[in-house]
C-alpha cells in the first residue's frame, strides 16, 4: 500500500507557489476567490463613485467631461428661446421644464415613458420628456405644448380639441396634442389609420380616442368616418 504522504503536495511548495502568484498578480489565488462575489456591476458602480470622489465636477479627463454629481450650469433651447438652468446631470427633461423653468404645460403621469402624456418636440421628433436627460437636449430644439401656438393663438389643433370635446381629465392631453401636431407637420392630409399610428403610444384613461381622431381629421379638413 501506497504511502498517503507521497499523493500529498508539500506544505512548503503550496505556500511558495501561493506567493509567486502573488508577486506576478498583485493578489493571491484566496484573495480572488474572496472578492468574487463582487459582481462586474458593482465594480463599475464602484469605480464610477471614484472617480467622481477623486475628480472635480466638470474635470476633463481623457478628453471626456465629466459632470455632477451636484448641480451644473445646462443651456437649453425651448420654444425658441434660450434658457440657462443650474440642475443635477439626473435631471430629467420634463422636471426641467416644470421645476425650473416653469413650463408646467408638460404632465408628467406615469413618470415611466408608457403613456407619453410627457410628449415633446425634439427637434420636430416627438419624444417622452421623462424618459430624457435635460443634458442630452443641448444642442437641440425643444417645442413644448407652450410653444405649438403663434402670436398669442392657439394652435388649430388645440381648438379642434375643444371643438370635438378630445379630452377628459386633461393629463394626456397635451401629449396627445403634440403627438398629433407632429404628424400634421409631416403629413398634413392623414387618414385615420395614420392618426392611430401617431398616438398609438400615448395613453388616455378616459378613453376619448375616438373625438381626438375627429379633432386630428378636422384640422386635416378630412371627415372621419363614422
Amino acid at each position: 500500500m501506497s504511502d498517503p504522504s507521497e499523493s500529498r503536495p508539500a506544505e512548503g511548495k503550496n505556500d511558495s507557489a501561493t506567493a509567486a502568484d502573488s508577486g506576478r498578480t498583485g493578489i493571491s489565488r484566496r484573495g480572488f476567490l474572496k472578492g468574487a462575489g463582487l459582481t462586474a456591476a458593482g465594480t463599475a458602480l464602484l469605480d464610477g463613485v471614484q472617480a467622481f470622489s477623486s475628480e472635480a465636477p466638470g474635470a476633463s479627463t481623457h478628453g471626456v467631461t465629466e459632470l455632477g454629481p451636484g448641480p451644473v450650469p445646462v443651456r437649453l433651447h425651448v420654444n425658441g428661446a434660450e434658457h440657462t438652468v443650474q440642475i443635477e446631470p439626473r435631471t430629467t427633461l420634463a422636471e426641467a421644464l416644470r421645476m425650473h423653468l416653469g413650463m408646467t404645460g408638460t404632465k408628467v403621469v406615469c413618470d415611466r415613458g408608457v403613456c407619453s402624456g410627457c410628449t415633446f418636440w425634439l427637434d420636430k421628433m416627438p419624444v417622452n420628456s421623462c424618459m430624457t436627460l435635460a443634458i442630452d437636449a443641448v444642442g437641440h430644439n425643444v417645442t413644448t405644448i407652450e410653444g405649438i401656438s403663434s402670436e398669442g393663438e392657439i394652435h388649430p389643433l388645440q381648438a379642434a380639441f375643444v371643438k370635438h370635446d378630445a379630452m377628459q381629465c386633461g393629463f394626456c392631453t397635451p401629449g396627445m396634442v403634440m403627438s398629433c401636431a407632429a404628424l400634421l407637420e409631416r403629413n398634413p392630409h392623414p387618414s385615420e389609420h395614420d392618426v392611430r399610428h401617431a398616438i398609438s403610444g400615448n395613453l388616455c384613461r378616459c378613453g376619448t380616442y375616438p373625438k381626438i381622431f375627429a379633432a386630428t381629421l378636422d384640422v386635416a379638413g378630412v371627415t372621419r368616418n363614422a
